[in-house]
Order: structure tokens, then C-alpha cells, then sequence
């Protein structure tokens, strides 16, 4: 069986790449002041880590195959969001994951939390405010990151597998947030004592290209109601686990 996991030919310009390793110089810097922060709490759940089966491998493979790069693989009839080979292949080791595959995750999410509503937490994705956490994912021209409007523990929350820090992030978030309350409820909330909150404890990347992954996986442990217990020797088996589950349009 050819390997499933074959690198793609990057075709990021230059200037991409100069701004991504300045990123990770940066993210760096800020990993040497953390190392001294404290043990961290980590939890590991089997069922987030169980290898795929031959039989799925091979499914993965066969749609990351020359063949099957202008056949749409699957089509998600709730988001109208059809998946074409070319743009699954996003999901191989060293590439950039792209909007589709991301808007289709998240909607696999959240059919999940419908699915099994005891067992994942009730969240939802910056549309409405009757949830316990919201996620809300940014895309910065060649970056992906998280924030998440935190009801819970009252807190708006910036997540950044780089570790990288943006106030004006959570400012709108917060914004946002009153506004979208006042509209559906016709309430004023007050959020003074909300924290603003760059998540630092964090699982981080170190590449160029994991980005969108990370923040993928930042969502689906928080909707597990898990810590962040996973890392970068993890990304190549998520990356073909999320591929098998767009291929069979169910998040497991």
C-alpha cells in the first residue's frame, strides 16, 4: 500500500515562509520563560489516540490518490460543503489546512455534541450565546488560532499554538459577546470582571504548517471537557484520523 502519509511539495511563497519563521522564533522566546512555570495537569483519554485500522489507512490513502483529485469525496448536505480530493489533501504532513476542511470539522463537532450531548460538553460556534463555551477560530492570513468566549469560568480566551498574544482579539470578542446578548435577549450583561485570558499552558507547534491542526484539536479537547494533553508528535496521526472522519462525515 503506498504510504498515506507522503509529503506534499510545499508551494508557499517565500515571504509566507520568512513571516512563519519569525512566528516560531517568537513562539520560542516565549517557550524558554514558560519552561519554569509549573507541572502541567495532563489528561489522556485512550479513545482520542486509537490508531486507525489497515482498512482505514487504505481508505485515507485511496482519497489522497492522483485519481481522485477532482472527485468530490464527500458532500455534507446541513453545510452545502463538498470536499474535493485536491482539498482534503490539505490533511497530508506539511501542508496548510484550508477552509473547507476546517468549516467542515467543526460542523462534525458539532453534530457530535448533538449526537452524544451527555458525554461532550454543549458549545457552539459564535453564533448564538446559550452554550457553555463558544469557539471562534482566526485565520491571520497564514495562521490559524483560537478564541473562546468561556461562559463557565467567565473568561474570553486566546489560544495560540505559537503562543502568540492579541488584546484586540478579545477585545472584539468581548464586544461581540455584549452585543450578541443584548440582541437575542434584549439584556445588557456585564463582563468587568470577565477575564481576558492568552492561554499559555498550551500544547505548541514546532513548524510551520501544524497551525490549523492544533486549533482543531484545541476544540475538540475543550469540548471533551479534557486539558490539552497532546503535542506536536501527535499531529501526523490527527491529521489522518480527521481525514477519515471527513471521509465518513461522522467525529468520533
Amino acid at each position: 500500500m503506498a504510504d498515506a502519509f507522503d509529503k506534499l511539495s510545499l508551494n508557499h511563497s517565500d515571504n509566507d515562509s520568512k513571516a512563519y519563521n519569525k512566528l516560531l522564533k517568537s513562539a520560542e522566546r516565549r517557550t524558554i520563560k514558560l519552561k519554569d512555570s509549573g507541572p502541567q495537569v495532563k489528561v489522556v483519554t485512550h479513545e482520542l489516540f486509537v490508531p486507525l485500522t489497515k482498512d482505514e489507512l487504505a481508505e485515507v490513502s485511496h482519497a489522497f490518490s492522483a485519481e481522485n483529485k477532482k472527485k468530490i469525496l464527500v458532500s455534507h448536505e446541513n453545510s452545502s460543503i463538498d470536499i474535493r480530493g485536491e482539498v482534503l489533501q490539505c490533511l497530508k504532513p506539511g501542508s496548510w489546512l484550508n477552509d473547507e476542511v476546517i468549516n467542515l470539522y467543526l460542523e462534525l463537532l458539532k453534530e457530535r455534541e448533538n449526537r452524544e450531548p451527555k458525554k461532550f460538553l454543549k458549545c457552539h460556534f459564535f453564533n448564538t450565546f446559550f452554550y457553555k463555551k463558544i469557539f471562534v477560530p482566526i485565520h491571520k492570513d497564514i495562521h490559524w488560532c483560537l478564541a473562546v468566549i468561556n461562559k463557565k469560568d467567565r473568561k474570553f480566551q486566546y489560544l495560540d499554538s505559537l503562543r502568540g498574544r492579541d488584546g484586540k482579539v478579545l477585545n472584539a470578542l468581548a464586544n461581540y459577546f455584549v452585543e450578541e446578548v443584548r440582541d437575542k435577549s434584549r439584556q445588557d450583561i456585564d463582563i468587568s470582571s470577565w477575564e481576558r485570558e492568552h492561554v499559555e499552558d498550551l500544547p505548541a507547534q514546532k513548524n510551520g504548517f501544524d497551525c490549523g491542526m492544533f486549533m482543531l484539536k484545541y476544540i475538540d479537547f475543550y469540548s471533551r471537557g479534557l486539558s490539552l494533553s497532546f503535542g506536536q508528535e501527535h499531529m501526523r496521526y490527527f491529521r489522518s484520523r480527521t481525514a477519515k472522519e471527513i471521509l465518513r462525515l461522522r467525529a468520533d
